[in-house]
């Protein structure tokens, strides 16, 4: 797949991110790759709200919000199969849960190529 382009299934991204300028920032990023459904949610209750009611393609989540993390979004998304990537702005200091050890991750700060390749690895084949 070429660079800064994203497969052409997605089409439809819930951004689970606590900082807003850093979803605003995601947001045009997404929207310049061809993503065109962006939907925003600063805390892990509302994305479950907002995964309980809307069909979404796939998901990129901020591990670490504030005093809690995304892991049981990333769990209800899983189960629901859909892709998810994470986001982090610590790098490898934070520990994943086994489970969760495999799914793509990028570090803060990213450009719109990386986010690209996030998406690109999340969403393609899984080998067994």
């Amino acid at each position: 797949m070429p660079f800064n382009q994203i497969p052409p299934a997605i089409r439809s991204v819930l951004v689970l991110e606590d900082n807003f300028l850093i979803a605003l920032d995601m947001e045009q990023m997404l929207n310049a790759l061809g993503v065109t459904s962006v939907h925003v949610a600063t805390t892990k209750e509302k994305a479950m709200e907002f995964i309980a009611g809307h069909a979404i393609d796939f998901a990129i989540l901020d591990i670490n919000l504030g005093d809690d993390t995304s892991f049981t979004v990333a769990d209800a998304l899983i189960a629901r199969g859909i892709g998810i990537g994470f986001t982090s702005g610590y790098g490898e200091l934070l520990a994943l849960p086994s489970h969760l050890r495999d799914v793509p991750r990028i570090d803060k700060p990213f450009s719109e190529g990386t986010l690209s390749s996030l998406i690109a690895t999340a969403s393609g084949p899984k080998s067994i």
